[in-house]
């Protein structure tokens, strides 16, 4: 249900104004925001604490895609807590990873998931009462989750193209990638992003296949697009359903982080106007 037991929040135009305020008013809800991808932002005493969204790997696609936790274990741990308020505590208490591993692994997925939201622009938001998660840290503040955003940006933008359009492309390995000898000569991470590319996958299904996050594999692919060896699939050939594992948060999540293209304030939902999606 829609939170309306604390003070009112002032007239928030976006995402950032919204957290800021929430910030503030040291409020623990959870931001349900409509859109392509979409997703939710988990905000604990001000702070934001998770961001679930289909755009890239939550700490559940991270730990069991890479096979950091199998299944099985997987299956108990969430058998142990139906109302998933303490999964983490759980997956600590059986052994399963270390506090400290998952600290970094739940920080990790809040900036990679913060990053895919900012690559497009939300329909809409909407501040409810809070929704359990799987987080480990201590949350952190929104001036620091947006200064991350946009490092990444800028980390990745380049003349091959926008950010946003980086993401959306599915590529194929260039004529180049098959030199005797080029690819063995690659780290191994690189090969893996490398044998994936089957024109096919966009960035956020290569990172969902090889249990990693979106941001660090484009930070790959910008690579293998600037030596050559890959290339954009030619939109001109048939375009076949992705295979990559459909598995991300079933929960309604947050888009774009940046101010100037994020949701405005409508009267008892909150809407973004028609915008020009951002790099």
């Amino acid at each position: 249900m829609t939170e309306g037991t604390k003070e009112p929040l002032p007239d928030s135009r976006n995402v950032p104004s919204l957290l800021a305020a929430l910030q503030t008013q040291q409020r623990s809800c959870t931001v349900i925001v409509t859109g392509t991808p979409g997703g939710s932002i988990h905000v604990r005493d001000g702070l934001v604490v998770a961001m679930e969204t289909p755009g890239a790997p939550g700490v559940e696609g991270l730990l069991l895609r890479s096979g950091r936790i199998a299944e099985e274990a997987w299956a108990a741990v969430r058998a142990a807590d139906t109302t998933h308020e303490h999964l983490a505590a759980e997956l600590v208490h059986r052994g399963l990873v270390g506090a400290g591993e998952l600290e970094v692994i739940s920080l990790s997925a809040l900036f990679d998931a913060a990053f895919a939201l900012s690559l497009a622009v939300p329909d809409s938001w909407e501040v409810t009462d809070p929704v359990p998660t799987l987080y480990r840290n201590t949350g952190v503040t929104p001036e620091r989750l947006l200064g991350e955003v946009s490092r990444r940006v800028n980390l990745l933008a380049g003349e091959s193209g926008s950010v946003a359009a980086l993401a959306r492309t599915r590529l194929r390995p260039a004529s180049t990638a098959r030199i005797p000898g080029l690819v063995g000569r690659l780290p191994a991470r690189h090969q893996a992003v490398l044998t994936t590319t089957d024109g096919r996958r966009t960035a956020r299904d290569i990172a969902f296949t090889l249990g990693r996050g979106l941001f660090s594999v484009m930070i790959d692919l910008r690579l293998l697009l600037d030596r050559g060896l890959v290339r954009p699939h030619s939109p001109s050939t048939e375009q076949r359903p992705s295979t990559a594992p459909r598995s991300a948060p079933s929960a309604a999540a947050p888009s774009a982080l940046d101010s100037s293209s994020l949701p405005r304030r409508l009267p008892g939902r909150h809407s973004a106007p028609a915008q020009r999606p951002h790099d």
